[in-house]
């Protein structure tokens, strides 16, 4: 990784909500007191169109970050280069700071099951990851992001934690962690592990954005489904991921039942909020410290 690319990563963006269709219009309009909007990078790939005519307008108030769905970093498949040529070409017309997706597979055999789906924790599987992921880094030219998916079956085969899998893949690859609290909370419950296992276990300079969002608790299982407020317990280890990996870029996802903006603002001053707690003593604008350590 290049030293501008690095130096980019140590953007404090603030609080961010993920940007979706009905909001487009009021968000231009009443430009809302909101730090930042993270794109589906899949729903604005062609070029012209409504969603392009607003994005090029959003952008121009708030700083835009990339998140995709369609990578399939952990897939067997070769790369698609048609693909990460089109995320090129959206990533340079946006100019985010950095692009995420998810650590999984979504494809096999060029079919794309339009699922996220986890990978066995090897160290076969991390090869495989590293060498992918540095080819994709190095051809887009960004810091790239990736984030921990919910998960509900494990594999027999895995040789270690998830979060020893994650801070290995890191260390090897150079990319980033898109830190999903979330997801953190729905895999602990439906696999019986501490959260705060996950949370302590990973490197403390590895995490660049946050993820809150809500899920389906069905008492046996949950369903991690992003149609729902963020619950008290994700708020709670939200505050502990602040602890631990100190000020971090952090944003609201929410794709269905989408109500209306005003709602997840005012969820959004949540995380404000548990921010001003946990950094009383920083200025929100300008934060020099991170605190660091394991969190009881």
């Amino acid at each position: 990784m290049t030293l501008d690319m690095l130096q980019q990563t140590n953007n404090f963006l603030g609080f961010g909500l993920g940007l979706r269709t009905q909001h487009f219009q009021e968000v231009i309009t009443n430009q809302p007191n909101i730090d930042w909007f993270e794109i589906l990078s899949e729903n604005f790939m062609v070029a012209g169109g409504k969603p392009r005519y607003y994005l090029d307008r959003i952008k121009e108030r708030y700083p835009i970050v990339m998140h995709g769905v369609s990578l399939s970093i952990g897939s067997t498949d070769p790369l698609d280069w048609n693909y990460l040529k089109q995320l090129k070409t959206l990533i340079n017309h946006v100019d985010p700071p950095w692009f995420s997706d998810h650590l999984c597979w979504t494809s096999f055999k060029q079919i794309n099951s339009h699922d996220l789906l986890p990978l066995p924790y090897t160290d076969e599987a991390i090869k495989h990851l590293s060498e992918r992921i540095r080819i994709v880094q190095d051809f887009i030219g960004k810091p790239m992001l990736l984030e921990n998916v919910s998960s509900y079956l494990s594999f027999k085969d895995s040789e270690m934690t998830e979060w020893e899998f994650l801070n290995t893949i890191r260390r090897e690859s150079g990319c980033f962690i898109l830190f999903d609290v979330n997801n953190i909370y729905v895999s602990s419950r439906n696999h019986d592990f501490d959260p705060m296992d996950y949370i302590n276990g990973i490197d403390v300079d590895s995490v660049l954005q946050i993820h809150l969002a809500g899920h389906h608790d069905f008492g046996s299982h949950i369903i991690d489904t992003h149609d729902h407020d963020v619950c008290d317990s994700v708020w709670e280890l939200y505050e502990r991921t602040l602890r631990r990996f100190g000020p971090v870029s952090t944003m609201i996802e929410r794709d269905d039942n989408i109500p209306e903006l005003n709602e997840l603002i005012s969820e959004l001053d949540q995380a404000r909020n548990i921010y001003r707690n946990v950094f009383s003593n920083l200025s929100s604008e300008n934060p020099t410290t991170k605190p660091a350590g394991l969190i009881e």
